[in-house]
């Protein structure tokens, strides 16, 4: 327990942990910005974040100057999505999906470090070398970082060899972002300062501060765990289970029949293969048995002749894969069993939960609107939300980042004290 200490009534306003949302769906942009900056108010911030949907990209170049004229914040950090998600000043958490919308987070973070990079991703670092050539050309100190957000640019390249990099760079740091909606406009997706960036922005976090992640991939096992007995680079060639081995379309058709018509009817759009990485950390409350995490990944090819499957993933001998099935009930029991652990590991209430969405949920998955927010919502609430609807998501699954498809990657901000003192005050929304 916090011990109570009358002289928190004597700090300043500004050493409070703080967070202010902001949610507008104006069809003008001026008036989007009028309207949230009107329900921010004028105090100072520590980290802005800003999302704002496709239907203003042109306009884009305008945006963080008008918010500056009326908000201040030391960073600014923001990105173009698909659709936008956000809390409005009654405290309701929404999902705006194909709509014109604004969503302006401000946030106060006493004891955090905050550390903002920009690269270009035409060339990367090399990752046989030493890790501090990432730290380096990432131009950001270890030993103040705990947790990334990053977002991405649509137009950059090499992107699943910079997760790996930030990974050898960082390997204790959760990543978490997504990758920008695209766009016919003349420039980036992405704000970061004053500037519209390409490449990838973002702002690591450290001090007292850290991101708790919970990454929600949205499928349901089907059939049994298959062993790969042979593969050549993405392409599965025979699998094994139950030392039977047989071609993986064989084995596909065999977990087909134990299926009930509703899901056949659902295989038509929705099948991936989920492919073993390790080990999911585990909540305080469930079992302490390790569950094994997959990640799913698109099937992209048949080859009839000899039954192959090509999957959307690098693969190799011995790995074990599971046929997955997407759908919406099972989208919302994984996202509300990762987010009840993620929220176990968090000491206090969080005070703020990061979205990034696939375009393929929302309601068109849940089949109506504000699924994923309200699931968290359902879990913690109350919790202010922002974020962006993605054309690929990033974070962490067993231990490694990866970059994602149809997933809901979730970031708690969570005040952590590295040495905790019982006089600071407690994070307040």
């Amino acid at each position: 327990m916090r011990l109570f200490s009358p002289f928190n009534w004597l700090r300043p306003r500004q050493a409070q942990a703080r967070c202010r949302t902001a949610l507008s769906s104006q069809t003008s942009l001026d008036a989007a910005v009028k309207e949230v900056s009107t329900a921010l108010g004028p105090a100072k911030a520590d980290l802005a974040l800003v999302f704002v949907s496709s239907d203003f990209a042109s306009d884009l170049p305008r945006l963080q100057p008008l918010l500056q004229e009326r908000l201040q914040s030391e960073h600014w950090l923001g990105c173009i999505g698909g659709g936008v998600v956000g809390t409005n000043n009654k405290g309701k958490a929404c999902e705006l999906e194909q709509t014109p919308a604004l969503s302006v987070t401000l946030l106060n973070l006493p004891g955090a470090v905050l550390q903002p990079f920009a690269v270009t991703t035409d060339t990367l670092p090399d990752l046989d070398g030493s890790n501090q050539q990432w730290q380096q050309w990432l131009g950001l100190d270890p030993s103040a970082l705990r947790s990334l957000i990053i977002l991405i640019d649509p137009s950059s390249s090499s992107i699943n060899d910079m997760m790996s990099g930030l990974d050898y760079a960082f390997p204790s740091a959760p990543c978490l972002g997504g990758i920008a909606a695209p766009h016919a406009a003349p420039h980036g997706s992405l704000l970061q300062g004053q500037a519209v960036r390409s490449g990838a922005v973002g702002i690591a976090i450290g001090g007292d501060w850290t991101l708790e992640p919970a990454v929600a991939q949205g499928c349901k096992p089907i059939g049994p765990v298959f062993s790969i007995e042979q593969a050549e680079r993405n392409v599965l060639l025979e699998l094994s289970h139950n030392q039977k081995r047989d071609t993986p379309v064989a084995c596909l058709q065999r977990v087909l029949a134990e299926l009930n018509d509703e899901e056949r009817e659902l295989v038509k759009d929705s099948l991936f293969l989920g492919i073993e990485r390790g080990a999911l950390l585990m909540g305080a409350s469930t079992s302490p048995e390790p569950r094994s995490a997959f990640l799913v990944r698109n099937l992209i090819g048949v080859d009839p002749r000899n039954g192959a499957v090509a999957v959307a993933e690098r693969i190799r001998v011995g790995q074990n894969v599971q046929f997955q099935l997407r759908e919406a009930e099972a989208s919302r029991r994984e996202a509300r069993q990762l987010l009840c652990e993620a929220r176990e590991r968090c000491e206090q209430q969080p005070l703020f939960g990061l979205l990034f969405a696939c375009l393929g949920r929302g309601e068109g998955l849940f089949g109506s609107k504000d699924g994923d927010v309200g699931i968290a919502r359902s879990v913690i609430a109350d919790l202010p939300i922002a974020g962006a609807f993605c054309n690929g998501e990033v974070g962490p699954l067993a231990g490694s980042t990866h970059l994602h498809g149809y997933t809901a990657c979730w970031g708690l901000l969570r005040h952590a004290p590295l040495a905790t003192s019982e006089a600071d005050p407690p994070p307040s929304a």
